[in-house]
């Protein structure tokens, strides 16, 4: 059999893991072929390929990114994308395709699961708002750098009486700022699932003032959103759009610390993560997850599982339907965002 894979969306660390355990898997267990698509669904609809052996993901699991690179290519938006894809797979022999990304990559495999292609998925995202798994893995590593941003302005922000405002990712999601803000010690976490209004922020700054802490740590999810006086919604984004039809975010940290200041008085610095927070060396949890991932994608082409997708519930690995994990996104409940706020007052 010859096995296929692609890595699309951002990159991610634990990409290249995912890579390896899918050759090593392949190869070792079954005999198996394996290539791969350089920049996710573009390679396929260019036929950019690379064979991939043991020697070619030799040294690629502590290295972050993916190897094969990415692109936020859609087949769908390109003249003839589909056929043109099935051509490509028969053309090349490839039997199954293993499809790694998050949910615009795997929700192109789902319109081409029911056209007919033979193929599973591996979900991907360090906002870790795929449904149908407990984690995925890049979640860890950005959590714990975003963890660490948190402690290190700590100490500014505390030596100069300042507010610090950080600003991580998370476009729909508020996973990352509502751990990495309460394991940080954040002051005020704000994230898309549930509105903040500027009133609220200001005031919570204000008490801990008037409790003798001149300084504040607030952390922002990139989508989060933001009222103005009179409900008015604090506008950041662009206009530019990607393939997906997503809007470009990024910005609401220098609004909201510029806010802060005008209102409070108080001198206000924001800092923004950025892509920082999904570049680098992955963590040892997003390793073993990665790994353990890659091989079960295997195992799950075997048992011709196709148009499903490897999840971890609990300890253990499972696989779902695809369509499950982009029927919606999994985003912060109540419960959680109850606990932050604990520490708002």
């Amino acid at each position: 059999m010859r096995i296929g894979v692609l890595t699309g969306g951002g990159d991610c660390p634990g990409l290249n893991a995912v890579i390896r355990a899918v050759v090593h898997r392949s190869i070792k267990a079954y005999g198996w072929s394996v290539i791969g698509y350089r920049h996710g669904w573009r390679g396929l609809l260019q036929s950019e390929v690379e064979e991939l052996d043991l020697k070619a993901v030799s040294g690629i699991l502590p290295r972050g990114g993916t190897i094969l690179g990415t692109s936020r290519t859609n087949p769908y938006q390109e003249p003839g994308g589909e056929s043109r894809i099935r051509q490509e797979l028969a053309g090349r022999g490839v039997d199954v395709l293993i499809v790694v990304g998050g949910e615009d990559t795997l929700g192109v495999a789902v319109k081409l699961h029911q056209a007919g292609v033979r193929l599973v998925g591996v979900p991907k995202t360090i906002d870790n708002d795929v449904n149908g798994t407990d984690y995925t893995f890049g979640f860890d590593t950005a959590l714990s750098i975003a963890t660490e941003a948190i402690d290190r302005l700590h100490t500014t922000a505390e030596s100069h009486d300042r507010v610090i405002v950080v600003e991580v990712m998370g476009r729909h999601a508020g996973w990352i700022a509502l751990e990495a803000g309460v394991a940080g010690g954040a002051d005020m976490i704000l994230i898309p699932e549930y509105p903040v209004s500027l009133d609220e922020v200001c005031d919570a700054i204000r008490r801990r003032h008037d409790r003798g802490k001149n300084f504040s740590i607030i952390v922002v999810a990139e989508g989060a959103q933001l009222h103005d006086v009179g409900g008015t919604p604090v506008q950041v984004q662009s206009e530019r759009r990607d393939a997906f039809g997503h809007v470009r975010l990024g910005g609401i940290g220098a609004t909201l610390a510029d806010r802060i200041e005008q209102r409070t008085g108080f001198e206000s610095r924001y800092s923004v993560l950025g892509h920082i927070q999904r570049g680098g060396t992955p963590s040892a949890f997003d390793r073993f997850l990665a790994t353990r991932f890659g091989v079960a994608a295997v195992d799950l082409a075997r048992r011709e599982g196709f148009g499903r997708m490897v999840a971890v519930r609990g300890m253990k690995i499972v696989d779902v339907p695809i369509d499950e994990a982009v029927g919606s996104l999994k985003t912060v409940g109540r419960e959680f965002y109850e606990l932050a706020q604990v520490f708002f007052r």
